[in-house]
């Protein structure tokens, strides 16, 4: 029973990153190269024996999405950026940065995320009301019933694609991406050191608020400079041949009896879909809204209020406050900043 738990697990977080993979296919990411990135996720968990995997996110894949020009920006800010990213996880900077910030900076983060989490979701089920707050309702009412995140996205996915599905609905993100393996010539200018910049700045905070995320569903310490190695060769290698970008995201696996080989699992299905260019054909059957759900309950429930009561608890409460509010309305790197600020001003006023 373990390991059919493993499994669904790891086909739940599939079935999230479905429409997000359609997502980066519709800015013209390749389907196929990305299986590359999967490949190298996989062999990064397994390696440094880590429970949180990588996959589709939406933050980045919009973010190069609209900051390139053309695909060969787009590929170069992510190709570039994830070699900085590369870099400053091998030598060990992001667990020191995590040190230096403190809980309450961290945890402000995290409750931040789940804001965010919640209101992406209510955004998602106000665009399709039926299949958006179905997957919110069943969603809720399972988490209720069971505590169980694996279950969770599983009935509120697959129950909300059903109605979808019965409704003749189908997904709303468009898909022309290519399909084949080919080296692609990187370019080097204002806009994409900018847009590498900006990736480098998103993939600090999220590596830290989901990486930790993850790891404290799973109940294990993750360490957030090995989940930079990996994702960030994850993405050298999915865009020099045209693929898009695959980052730390919050997942269920984390949930799972053995939370590293769903990880891994989930990857390795993820890679076969990808490598074979089924990815079109399955994710029309999945509409954007059907995680609604899965976001809801993973930021309302489970993110915010552990993460929030220990941001505003004693005497780092303003720092914490802080932290959350901006990384609620903004991304949690500029969260982290903003909460560094206040708590030097802190330091310096005696307060």
């Amino acid at each position: 029973m373990e390991y059919v738990k493993d499994l669904l697990a790891a086909l739940s977080v599939i079935l999230n990153g479905l429409p997000q993979g359609l997502l980066a296919l519709s800015f013209g990411f390749a389907s196929v190269p990305t299986a590359l990135a999967f490949v190298v996720g996989a062999a990064g968990c397994l390696f440094f024996s880590c429970v949180a995997p990588i996959s589709f996110q939406a933050e980045t894949i919009t973010l190069a999405g609209t900051m390139g020009k053309n695909m060969k920006e787009r590929l170069s800010m992510i190709f570039f950026g994830a070699a900085a990213m590369a870099t400053i996880g091998v030598f060990g900077l992001l667990e020191r940065i995590v040190t230096f910030v403190g809980p309450a900076i961290t945890s402000g983060m995290m409750a931040g995320v789940g804001i965010m989490l919640t209101k992406v979701a209510i955004d998602m089920a106000t665009k399709n009301k039926t299949v958006g707050f179905s997957s919110i309702g069943v969603g809720f009412l399972t988490y209720m019933m069971t505590k169980d995140l694996v279950y969770t996205i599983t009935i509120s996915v697959v129950l909300s694609s059903l109605i979808a599905i019965i409704l003749k609905q189908k997904s709303d993100i468009g898909a022309n991406g290519k399909e084949k393996l080919k080296l692609q010539k990187l370019i080097l200018n204002l806009s994409v050191v900018r847009g590498a910049l900006a990736m480098v700045c998103l993939n600090i905070g999220a590596n830290i608020a989901f990486g930790k995320i993850t790891g404290s569903i799973a109940d294990k310490s993750v360490n957030v400079d090995h989940l930079a190695i990996y994702s960030s060769l994850a993405d050298m290698a999915s865009s020099l041949f045209g693929g898009g970008p695959v980052e730390s995201i919050i997942s269920a696996t984390g949930g799972a009896p053995h939370p590293v080989f769903s990880g891994v699992l989930m990857m390795s299905l993820m890679a076969i879909i990808l490598f074979a260019g089924l990815l079109p054909k399955i994710g029309k059957f999945v509409p954007s809204e059907s995680i609604a759900g899965f976001l809801f309950v993973l930021g309302a429930v489970v993110t915010v209020p552990i993460n929030a009561a220990s941001a505003l608890a004693g005497s780092g409460a303003v720092v914490g406050g802080v932290t959350m509010a901006v990384t609620a309305i903004t991304d949690p790197f500029l969260g982290m900043v903003a909460g560094l600020v206040v708590k030097l001003l802190g330091s310096m006023a005696g307060f």
